[in-house]
């Protein structure tokens, strides 16, 4: 007869091995993840039938998410109430959004191949759309530091291939970088140059550190410290993504860093350790915390959107 901790054992043990089913919540390091996500949480099925949903962002006065679907052409908008309905058409081929300080829409236009922030009348103000007088390639994802600075990637996924060359057409930069883009002077200054394909980026919840997944090669995502005068220092690799690549990621109140990845959204603690996992039917593109309490992530994948309760909301602006 086997003594209670060793059944205990066994049970754990045999928990690992069985196989992973999607929607559910498997945790690497349970006790740190337990405070993430409760073991019982699972993952909702909002909408699907898009084509390829990107850039999910939580509109606090308006209760609803607004997202891409990027071959349509079209950001769409989804409330608990009303579905989804059009957004805005066409877009451009929109990929990442964000919000600033008050609130404005941040979108990076793919085939638009600029930044625009959407004005209280409708309009839409183009924020970047050159570097050094060359056009950017297809600004993939952008966030705004507390100091009004916006950050955003530009890799050359939204540039059409030559079939002949594997060159990309109509590609002007030297590179695929990292833009910092100062509002109030207009000027864009490039941080880091030696990405693959860079991609998703947040921000530590003190902004002293900037985390930047890179969905090329390399499939990670690397860490540098934000100097005080805006450059970027001591990059690094923070994690590796070992199911796919790492595309959109956020942080939460606590550092910890969630990246969608091939099998889902992998969460790594502020170590840059995999403490869980949560399994989507479709690989994940990008996620974002949101909903009234800010305690609900939202996950686009594929052709589809998701969600899932979470215990944490994201880091405070």
């Amino acid at each position: 007869m086997h003594s209670l901790p060793r059944l205990a054992l066994i049970a754990t043990t045999l928990a690992a091995l069985a196989p992973a089913v999607s929607g559910s919540v498997v945790p690497v390091v349970a006790a740190e993840f337990a405070r993430c996500v409760a073991a019982d949480a699972k993952v909702e099925k909002l909408a699907g039938d898009f084509q390829f949903v990107e850039g999910p962002v939580w509109l606090p006065r308006d209760s609803a998410l607004i997202f891409s679907d990027i071959p349509k052409d079209e950001l769409k908008r989804w409330t608990r109430a009303g579905g989804v309905t059009a957004f805005r058409a066409p877009s451009r081929n929109a990929n990442g959004n964000s919000l600033d300080a008050v609130g404005r829409l941040l979108t990076c236009e793919h085939s638009g191949r600029r930044v625009v922030r959407l004005e209280a009348d409708g309009s839409l103000a183009t924020l970047a759309d050159s570097f050094d007088g060359k056009r950017l390639n297809s600004p993939n994802d952008i966030v705004e530091r507390r100091d009004g600075t916006l950050w955003f990637t530009d890799p050359d996924y939204g540039l059409k291939t030559d079939p002949a060359t594997k060159a990309k057409v109509g590609k002007e930069q030297a590179g695929n970088f990292v833009y910092r883009l100062d509002p109030k002077s207009g000027r864009l200054t490039a941080v880091v140059r030696d990405f693959s394909h860079p991609n998703g980026l947040a921000f530590s919840p003190d902004e002293s550190k900037l985390y930047i997944a890179d969905s090329g090669t390399p499939r990670h995502i690397r860490v540098f410290t934000v100097a005080p005068d805006g450059t970027l220092r001591d990059g690094r690799v923070f994690c590796t993504i070992d199911k796919g690549g790492p595309d959109g990621i956020r942080v939460d109140r606590d550092g910890r860093v969630w990246s969608s990845t091939g099998d889902g959204v992998q969460v790594f603690s502020p170590a840059g350790e995999l403490i869980g996992r949560i399994l989507t039917p479709e690989s994940a593109a990008n996620l974002c915390f949101g909903g009234e309490d800010g305690r609900t992530l939202f996950i686009t994948a594929r052709k589809s959107l998701y969600a899932i309760r979470v215990l944490v909301t994201g880091a405070a602006r």
